[in-house]
Parts: C-alpha cells; sequence; structure tokens
C-alpha cells in the first residue's frame, strides 16, 4: 500500500513539474539547454537564406534576447532550434510549446492576446499596396474591379475587407500561402496589387529580379505594433524578453540593429530595403509598452 501511495506521489510530483514546466518557460530552458525561436521564411523582418539558415532584423534581435537569457540563466551553452512558422500555425506553435519566442512579423491585437503574450513593441508596420510601376494603381479606391493579393492568415485581410466595405469598391481577393507566394501573384500578372506590411513588401520588392519594376503606393491602410510573441501567464520569460529589449534600446544596439537590416545592403542580394525608422517604432522605443493595434487605432 504505502509503495502505491509512494508512486501514485511520484506521479503526481512529476505532472506538477511538468506542468509547471510548461507554465515556465525559463525553468524548460534551464532544464533542457534549449530553447525554440519561432522565425519566417519571406518576411521583411525574418527570412531565411535557405539551409536552415535565418536573418532579419527580428531574428537577429530574438538571438540577442536568448543569449541574454542564457546570461540570466547561467547557462554555459544554449543550443537555439529555429522552427520556420506560418501566419496560419505560428500561433498553435507558440500555445502548444513546440516555440518558446516568436520573432517574425506578428501584429499585436487584442483577439491575439486571448491566446499569447506580446513582448513590448520593436516596431510599428504601416500595411501599405504595392503594385507594378506601369500601373495606373494609386490609391486604394484604384483597385475597384482588380484583383488584390494578400497572405492567408495575416490582419492584411480584415484591413483589405474593411476599407472595401467602407469605400464601395469592389475587387476580387487572392491568397498566398505565404508572402513569397503573394508577391510572385503580382510578379506573374495573377493579381494586380499585394496589400501587405510596408517592411514586407519593401523586402519583396528588394529582393526581386528588377526592383524598379514595382513602386508601393497609396495611403496607410492601418498602423499595427509588431512583437515578438510568448505563451501566456508566464510573468518570469516576459519580463527576461521585455528587459532584454529594453536594454537593446536603451544601449542603442536595437538602432544600429534597425540600420543594418533596413538602412544598408541586405542578403541574398546586397540590395538596401531603404527604410527609415517611422516616428511610431521612435514613440513605441521610447515608451516601451505591449499594447495591442486596437490602441493605435484611438489615437
Amino acid at each position: 500500500m504505502k509503495k502505491h501511495l509512494l508512486a501514485v506521489a511520484v506521479t503526481a510530483l512529476a505532472a506538477g513539474s511538468a506542468f509547471a514546466q510548461a507554465t515556465d518557460t525559463l525553468a524548460k530552458i534551464k532544464a533542457s539547454g534549449s530553447v525554440t525561436l519561432g522565425v519566417r521564411e519571406s518576411s521583411g523582418l525574418s527570412y531565411t537564406l535557405g539551409n536552415g539558415k535565418y536573418v532579419g532584423f527580428h531574428t537577429e534581435m530574438g538571438e540577442i534576447i536568448l543569449a541574454d537569457i542564457q546570461k540570466q540563466l547561467g547557462l554555459a551553452k544554449l543550443e537555439t532550434k529555429y522552427q520556420p512558422v506560418t501566419s496560419q500555425n505560428r500561433i498553435p506553435l507558440v500555445t502548444n510549446g513546440t516555440v518558446d519566442l516568436e520573432c517574425g512579423s506578428t501584429t499585436n491585437n487584442a483577439a491575439r492576446q486571448k491566446d499569447v503574450a506580446f513582448a513590448v513593441t520593436t516596431y510599428v508596420e504601416e500595411v501599405r499596396t504595392v503594385v507594378k510601376a506601369n500601373s495606373n494603381i494609386t490609391s486604394i479606391k484604384d483597385l475597384n474591379g482588380k484583383t488584390v493579393a494578400t497572405t492567408t492568415g495575416t490582419t492584411s485581410v480584415q484591413t483589405l475587407r474593411k476599407h472595401e466595405r467602407a469605400g464601395g469598391i469592389d475587387f476580387k481577393e487572392v491568397f498566398g500561402k505565404d508572402h513569397a507566394d503573394s508577391f510572385l501573384m503580382l510578379e506573374t500578372g495573377r493579381a494586380d496589387a499585394f496589400v501587405m506590411d510596408g517592411s514586407i513588401l519593401a523586402a519583396n520588392v528588394s529582393k526581386s529580379k528588377n526592383p524598379a519594376d514595382y513602386k508601393i503606393v497609396g495611403e496607410v491602410l492601418s498602423v499595427e505594433p509588431i512583437a515578438c510573441m510568448l505563451r501566456k501567464d508566464d510573468a518570469g520569460f516576459k519580463k527576461a524578453v521585455d528587459d532584454s529589449i529594453k536594454r537593446q534600446i536603451a544601449d542603442g544596439s536595437l538602432a544600429k540593429l534597425y540600420d543594418k537590416w533596413f538602412m544598408q545592403p541586405v542578403p541574398p542580394t546586397n540590395t538596401k530595403i531603404g527604410l527609415p525608422m517611422s516616428d511610431a517604432t521612435k514613440a513605441a522605443w521610447a515608451s516601451p509598452n505591449d499594447k495591442p493595434m486596437e490602441d493605435y487605432a484611438k489615437k
């Protein structure tokens, strides 16, 4: 009987420990000596060079965050695993424990905050439209009767529909499985325009065969705070991530990282994206916060 009770107690303890680790990412990282960073394959802030190599402003910032956490935990070595995510699967992969920290190009909004937590905002995005330079499209009203591409699972889908209803214009929507696929639709003439985050549009244009063939046009369709994503109710891990970001802002290293990835030639084509830091991003860095995009819309 005593043996049975002991076995039950050990099982309960193990289950409790597993549950604690599921909601305590720092404990999980310390116990395993590894961490999984969620990255993107074709975003403006995080993309792949192939062969398992991931780069970009948010990817490198994420790597620095994890190096700071390694120091905090006193780990001699920390293995970083890279997990590519898509617009559709990024939230499930964070909530189910596959990805510990996702630093791609995710908008912090109220709906997503029900499922995940966000670090402080590190980039404020403006949703714009890219078209062929020889088209006559200069604003959203010129999209009437046209075919417009956007990427499945992104906030730009809702933005597009809202402007469609409000403007009384009618266009056909086509959806790319990722940002590269959406841009390919524009490139090959299957779409007249691609609506997405300005950084993603600029990055795809800079990597295209003939960047001069495209132009980003029209009004800003929405302003969206972009942040790294992590599991909810994990105060210790969120504090560690936020503290690292705040340090990078305070010591000027995040500004240097921004310059490196947006104002200097970047791989694989050594083309400049040429996207100066916006006033909205500067304001987010001046007062670090994790407010959702709905708060930005109130301004």
